[in-house]
């Protein structure tokens, strides 16, 4: 699979958070999020191992109680099944990877 770029394709995930897959295979998925500043993603968990890199922007992560913020060149990886949450500080772009495929995300497409 391969994606060439274009503005076209995001869904809304929750209100003020865009999502897009950009690509995938069979165990790995690759998105691409924007949120609006203030925009909240609440505590939540999956099954699915998450990878991400802040391209532009910042976000404020709650990961299983520990509060870590992320700025552009920041990463994060984080385990299957572990509660996190996030919200943006600012207008934020980031890249993330998800394994196994995010079936949910796919029927978006």
């Amino acid at each position: 699979m391969f994606y060439t770029a274009n503005p076209d394709g995001y869904h809304e995930l929750l209100p003020g958070v865009r999502l897009k897959t950009l690509v995938h295979g069979e165990r790995m998925h690759f998105t691409e999020v924007k949120f609006v500043k203030g925009a909240k993603v609440p505590m939540h968990k999956h099954p699915h191992e998450q990878t991400g890199y802040v391209v532009k922007g910042a976000l404020r992560f709650d990961v299983d109680g520990e509060i870590l913020i992320a700025k552009p060149g920041d990463s994060w990886n984080i385990a299957s099944n572990v509660p996190h949450s996030a919200e943006a500080l600012e207008e934020t772009a980031v890249i993330e990877v998800f394994s196994p495929v995010r079936e949910d995300y796919l029927a978006m497409m």
